[in-house]
Parts: structure tokens; sequence; C-alpha cells
């Protein structure tokens, strides 16, 4: 008799946050409409919330918006799709490569395309009957990690047959995470040299999010301490701050541009930069920080500001990758 579990490959569905199909402000306008759109990520109430959103920001914002991603496009599309199709490849070739067990790796965006729908029945329609989720977001927040649990509930809402689940919610103090994040510093100090200060930004979201218990600070904190002892740090070596806050409520502290402008004034001559909550070089990094927070830092008198790019396909990357996805599905890759 045939065992039809040994024919039923395993899937995984690997996320990151999503961006616009081109870098015009039609299609910056519908990524927008859809990002800022979820109560996730602006919890107010919607009779306020949606008139600003489509009377005001998304009249203004998408046209300031796509010349920034027209500054970072790559001729292959949008750097965070670029990279996170790199990684889900890699991580499918290193699967593939090392275990007897199919693995089926499926890429989503929770905001535009691919689509988490879309990702999902590419692994349905593989025949995979259980599916681990990983979001790449290394440490959990209501704002990225939940929202694409609740697109995924969403989404098996209307399968009359849902698979297994298993979820991976947060990776901030995975030990090989560390040790990439250690490893890219080392590795661009060694070629350009160490600078005065080393600053770990991550995005940041309202203090009102943490009041309510998103425990996002507590994950960023714990990376930034763990890979500050990876490199040997002091206190005094490095800072930890908050990037690309959007709106007049109080974000959570310190901010990036505020500190590179203080730093700038300060005298301090070389700062570098790395973003450990970033999976994926985007918008973010490569316009925000290489670019945005550059020019603030060297106007105050700094003389260069240096991003140590994402982790993207780095290899020791797709390690960690690898080894969480290998882990999670442990009993179901054996019972497979």
């Amino acid at each position: 008799m045939t065992d039809h579990r040994t024919a039923q490959p395993l899937g995984v569905l690997f996320t990151n946050l999503g961006t616009p199909d081109d870098p015009s402000a039609s299609s910056v306008r519908r990524y927008l409409a859809e990002f800022l759109g979820d109560r996730r990520v602006v919890d107010l109430n919607r009779a306020l919330w949606l008139p600003i959103l489509y009377g005001v920001i998304l009249t203004l914002r998408p046209r300031l918006s796509a010349r920034g991603y027209r500054a970072v496009w790559m001729e292959q599309g949008s750097p965070l799709l670029v990279y996170a199709q790199r990684q889900a490849e890699a991580i499918q070739a290193r699967l593939d490569a090392t275990l007897e067990t199919p693995v089926r790796v499926a890429l989503a965006m929770r905001y535009g395309n691919p689509s988490i729908e879309a990702g999902l029945s590419t692994l349905r329609d593989a025949g995979c009957k259980r599916m681990l989720i990983l979001p790449a977001y290394p440490q959990y927040s209501a704002t990225t990690v939940a929202t694409t649990f609740d697109k995924v509930g969403a989404v098996f809402a209307d399968w009359p047959e849902q698979p297994a689940l298993r979820t991976v919610n947060r990776y901030h103090d995975e030990p090989a995470y560390i040790q990439a994040l250690a490893n890219s510093v080392r590795e661009h100090w060694a070629a350009h040299g160490r600078g005065d200060k080393l600053i770990m930004s991550f995005h940041g979201i309202p203090k009102r999010y943490v009041k309510q218990g998103d425990p996002y600070p507590r994950d960023c904190g714990i990376t930034a301490q763990l890979l500050a002892d990876q490199l040997g740090l002091g206190p005094d070596d490095y800072k930890v701050c908050f990037q690309s806050r959007f709106g007049r409520e109080p974000w959570l502290r310190p901010y990036l541009d505020e500190t590179v402008k203080t730093w700038g004034a300060a005298g301090i001559k070389t700062v570098d930069v790395i973003c450990p909550g970033f999976s994926a070089d985007c918008l973010e990094t490569l316009e925000e920080i290489k670019q945005e927070n550059r020019d603030y830092f060297e106007a105050a008198g700094g003389d260069s500001l240096r991003y140590i790019p994402a982790l993207n396909d780095r290899s020791d990357h797709i390690d960690l990758f690898t080894r969480l996805i290998k882990r999670e599905l442990s009993g179901w890759l054996d019972n497979a």
C-alpha cells in the first residue's frame, strides 16, 4: 500500500512587508492605500482616519514616495522584492540539497504582490497539507507579524479544507541571526575602517502601541544588546535609534534623524548604521538611511554616515532561515 504522506510536500510561506509594483505615483498610491488602511498599522477610528487617508495622504504622499522609490529601484524591480525573491530561491535550494522530504517555499508580501493569498494557493496547489508561516521580521510587532497572521487566517476562512499550521513569530535572539549581523559589521569595518560610532536603527512604532502591549521595543533591545556583546562594544560605542516615524503622535525614541543631526553638530565625524530589523534592503534603508539621513549628518557637520547593508541573501542569512525552517518543521519532517 502506498504511504500517501510521502507524496505530500511540506509548505513554507516566506513573507515580507511588500512594495509597489512599479515606482509610479499610481502604483505607490495603491500600495499605500492597502498598507495604511490596515487597522494593525494605523489603529485610529476609521471614521476619523479614512477621510484623512483618502482625502489628504493618498493625494499628496504617493508622488513624494514615488520619487524615493525611483531613486532606489533596481533593474530587476523593487529592492525589497528582488532580495526577498533571492532569499526564497536560496532557501529552497538549501532545503532541496539537505532534506529528503520535499519542502516547497513560496514567497508572499503582506501588501502588494505576490500576495499572501497567491502564496498560500501555490502551496495548496503543490499538495501541501502542512504549512509553516515564516515572516521575515526578526522582532515581533503587531504591525508586522500579527497582521501577517491575520491575513493568513482571512485567506483560510474561505478554504473548505485548511492545512495544519505552524508559525514563527520572531527570531530576534537566534544565535545564527546575531552572528550574521556581527559578521556583516566586521566585514564592513575590515573594508572601510571602524566609524566613531555605530547606530543600530530599527523601524519605529507609536509609543501608544507599546502601552497597549506590543513587545517590539523589548525585542529590539535584546537584539541590540546581543549584537553589541558579540562585537565587544561598550555603552558609549553604539546607540539604538528608531526611524520612519509617520504622523504627529510620539513614536519610539530616540529618533534617528535627530540623533545624526546632533552627532554631526557635536563633531562626531564618522558613523556606521546597521538596521537589524530589516531582513532585506528597501526604501527605508536605501533611501531613508543611505541618502536622507546621510545628508542630515553631513549638513550638521559630520564627514561620513555609512550604511551597512541588510543581510539580504548572504549565505549566513540563508543558513539562519534554513535552520529555523528545519527546527520548526521537526516532527513533520520525521513523519512526512
